[in-house]
Protein backbone atom coordinates (compact mmCIF):
# COMPACT_ATOMS: atom_id res chain seq x y z
CA UNK A 1 0.00 0.00 0.00
CA UNK A 2 2.80 2.45 0.67
CA UNK A 3 4.61 1.91 -2.59
CA UNK A 4 1.12 3.21 -3.90
CA UNK A 5 0.65 6.08 -1.67
CA UNK A 6 3.93 7.79 -1.62
CA UNK A 7 4.61 8.11 -5.55
CA UNK A 8 0.95 9.31 -5.64
CA UNK A 9 1.49 11.73 -3.44
CA UNK A 10 5.12 13.31 -4.20
CA UNK A 11 3.34 13.69 -8.23
CA UNK A 12 0.38 15.41 -6.06
CA UNK A 13 2.88 17.52 -4.86
CA UNK A 14 5.53 18.13 -7.02
CA UNK A 15 3.09 18.71 -10.24
CA UNK A 16 2.15 22.66 -9.12
CA UNK A 17 6.32 22.97 -9.32
CA UNK A 18 6.37 21.80 -12.73
CA UNK A 19 3.21 23.68 -14.15
CA UNK A 20 4.90 27.24 -13.44
CA UNK A 21 5.51 29.39 -16.26
CA UNK A 22 9.79 29.28 -17.66
CA UNK A 23 12.07 32.09 -16.86
CA UNK A 24 12.53 32.81 -19.88
CA UNK A 25 8.96 34.05 -20.28
CA UNK A 26 8.47 37.46 -21.82
CA UNK A 27 8.65 39.86 -18.87
CA UNK A 28 5.48 42.59 -18.81
CA UNK A 29 6.30 46.11 -20.95
CA UNK A 30 7.65 48.75 -17.92
CA UNK A 31 5.59 51.36 -17.84
CA UNK A 32 6.56 54.69 -18.87
CA UNK A 33 8.86 56.71 -16.83
CA UNK A 34 6.83 60.17 -16.88
CA UNK A 35 3.27 59.29 -17.86
CA UNK A 36 2.19 62.55 -19.07
CA UNK A 37 -1.92 61.79 -18.59
CA UNK A 38 -1.20 62.50 -15.36
CA UNK A 39 0.01 65.72 -15.84
CA UNK A 40 -1.63 69.69 -15.84
CA UNK A 41 -0.82 70.04 -19.25
CA UNK A 42 -0.44 66.34 -21.05
CA UNK A 43 0.22 68.05 -24.68
CA UNK A 44 3.42 70.23 -23.08
CA UNK A 45 4.46 66.99 -21.08
CA UNK A 46 4.46 65.34 -24.44
CA UNK A 47 6.52 68.04 -26.46
CA UNK A 48 9.24 67.90 -24.00
CA UNK A 49 9.29 64.07 -23.86
CA UNK A 50 9.53 64.33 -27.51
CA UNK A 51 12.35 66.90 -27.18
CA UNK A 52 14.12 65.03 -24.77
CA UNK A 53 14.28 61.88 -26.94
CA UNK A 54 15.61 63.91 -29.77
CA UNK A 55 18.52 65.45 -27.72
CA UNK A 56 19.54 62.31 -26.42
CA UNK A 57 19.50 60.64 -30.16
CA UNK A 58 21.49 63.49 -31.33
CA UNK A 59 23.44 63.05 -28.04
CA UNK A 60 23.81 59.56 -28.54
CA UNK A 61 25.20 59.74 -31.82
CA UNK A 62 27.56 62.69 -31.51
CA UNK A 63 28.88 60.12 -28.95
CA UNK A 64 28.68 56.75 -31.06
CA UNK A 65 31.87 54.76 -30.85
CA UNK A 66 32.53 55.90 -27.31
CA UNK A 67 32.71 53.27 -24.68
CA UNK A 68 33.08 53.08 -20.44
CA UNK A 69 34.14 56.25 -19.06
CA UNK A 70 34.88 58.51 -22.32
CA UNK A 71 31.23 57.52 -23.57
CA UNK A 72 29.36 58.53 -20.39
CA UNK A 73 31.42 61.95 -20.27
CA UNK A 74 30.49 62.00 -23.77
CA UNK A 75 26.82 62.03 -23.01
CA UNK A 76 26.85 64.31 -20.21
CA UNK A 77 28.99 67.02 -21.80
CA UNK A 78 26.45 66.73 -25.17
CA UNK A 79 22.90 66.33 -23.03
CA UNK A 80 23.90 69.54 -20.88
CA UNK A 81 25.20 71.95 -23.93
CA UNK A 82 21.62 71.38 -25.39
CA UNK A 83 20.28 72.28 -21.74
CA UNK A 84 18.59 76.08 -21.35
CA UNK A 85 21.50 76.62 -18.94
CA UNK A 86 24.82 74.32 -19.80
CA UNK A 87 26.68 75.89 -16.59
CA UNK A 88 23.56 74.78 -14.29
CA UNK A 89 23.29 71.15 -16.29
CA UNK A 90 27.36 70.43 -15.76
CA UNK A 91 26.72 71.50 -11.90
CA UNK A 92 24.24 69.34 -11.03
CA UNK A 93 25.80 66.64 -13.04
CA UNK A 94 29.02 66.89 -11.11
CA UNK A 95 26.90 67.17 -7.82
CA UNK A 96 25.52 63.76 -8.30
CA UNK A 97 28.71 62.25 -9.63
CA UNK A 98 30.26 63.51 -6.14
CA UNK A 99 27.28 62.00 -4.46
CA UNK A 100 27.10 58.61 -6.25
CA UNK A 101 31.51 57.81 -5.26
CA UNK A 102 30.73 59.16 -1.45
CA UNK A 103 28.02 56.59 -1.05
CA UNK A 104 29.19 53.85 -3.35
CA UNK A 105 28.87 49.65 -2.47
CA UNK A 106 25.82 51.24 -0.43
CA UNK A 107 22.54 49.66 -0.99
CA UNK A 108 19.11 49.61 -0.22
CA UNK A 109 18.25 52.04 2.69
CA UNK A 110 22.09 52.58 3.59
CA UNK A 111 22.49 54.21 0.28
CA UNK A 112 19.19 56.37 0.64
CA UNK A 113 20.53 57.55 3.96
CA UNK A 114 23.72 58.10 2.34
CA UNK A 115 22.26 60.13 -0.59
CA UNK A 116 20.12 62.16 2.09
CA UNK A 117 22.82 63.19 3.94
CA UNK A 118 25.48 64.13 1.04
CA UNK A 119 22.41 66.75 -0.48
CA UNK A 120 22.27 68.17 2.89
CA UNK A 121 25.98 68.77 2.78
CA UNK A 122 26.25 71.99 0.28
Amino acid sequence: MLRILLPTALLAFCAPVFAQAPSDAPKPKAERRFDCSKAKDPKACEERLAKLKAAHEQARKACEGKKGEEGRNCMRHEMCSQAKDPGKCEARVARAEKIREACKGKTGEELKSCAREQRQQK
